[in-house]
């Protein structure tokens, strides 16, 4: 069973959209380790309301953060220490999807980064959005992986830019799974659009 972990080049590029659409795509499971802030409506509820599927099943946190913080910074205003080795992927017979907080090498602890808890089993989806200095962060998290291993695959999100994209596929030669437009609204509809778009390339991982 597939394991792919859906990272990004920064925060609010759209990769609990992209994980929806990958959930959708391959009936797959959920979960996301860490979750900091809105626990009142986390990324575990909108992928919830965003998939059609009867399959999936949506797997707990292992942490709960009560701030819209870096997770190391979260935790310590929540009293507690981000421990990996309490960061167990769940039993699942399915596909299972992981989304990561923030990007790759956010802190979750004096020493441990988001990198330190995708396992080297892992595909890794990267979601990329245009802005300015989004080729850098594209690049340097790309490459990292790569250099560290790991399977790495694309998926471009927001409005399209051609010479940033072009120039980010040159560079680290890794597959583009799709892209997600601008949409007026996310809703299943739109994301069962793109599930049936990225299927194909999404069997391949």
């Amino acid at each position: 069973m597939k394991r792919i972990f859906v990272t990004g080049i920064s925060t609010e590029v759209g990769k609990t959209i992209a994980s929806a659409i990958i959930v959708e795509a391959l009936e797959a499971d959920y979960w996301k380790p860490i979750q900091a802030g809105e626990l009142e409506y986390t990324d575990s509820h909108k992928i919830a309301d965003l998939v059609s599927n009867k399959k999936t099943v949506i797997h707990k946190n292992s942490y709960a953060l009560k701030t819209p913080m870096s997770p190391h910074a979260a935790a310590e205003l929540d009293g507690v220490i981000i421990d990996v080795n309490n960061i167990h992927e769940p039993e699942a017979e399915n596909h299972l999807v992981i989304e990561g907080a923030g990007g790759l090498l956010v802190p979750l602890n004096d020493s441990d980064t988001i990198l330190d808890i995708i396992m080297p089993t892992y595909k890794v989806v990267v979601v990329c959005r245009h802005y300015l200095g989004s080729i850098n962060h594209s690049l340097l998290t790309i490459n990292w992986l790569k250099m560290k291993g790991y399977d790495v695959s694309i998926i471009f999100s927001g409005k399209e830019h051609p010479a940033t994209e072009s120039i980010i596929v040159k560079k680290t030669q890794v597959r583009v799974i799709g892209r997600i437009d601008e949409e007026t609204a996310f809703d299943k509809s739109t994301i069962k659009k793109y599930a049936a778009l990225f299927k194909a390339n999404l069997e391949l991982l």
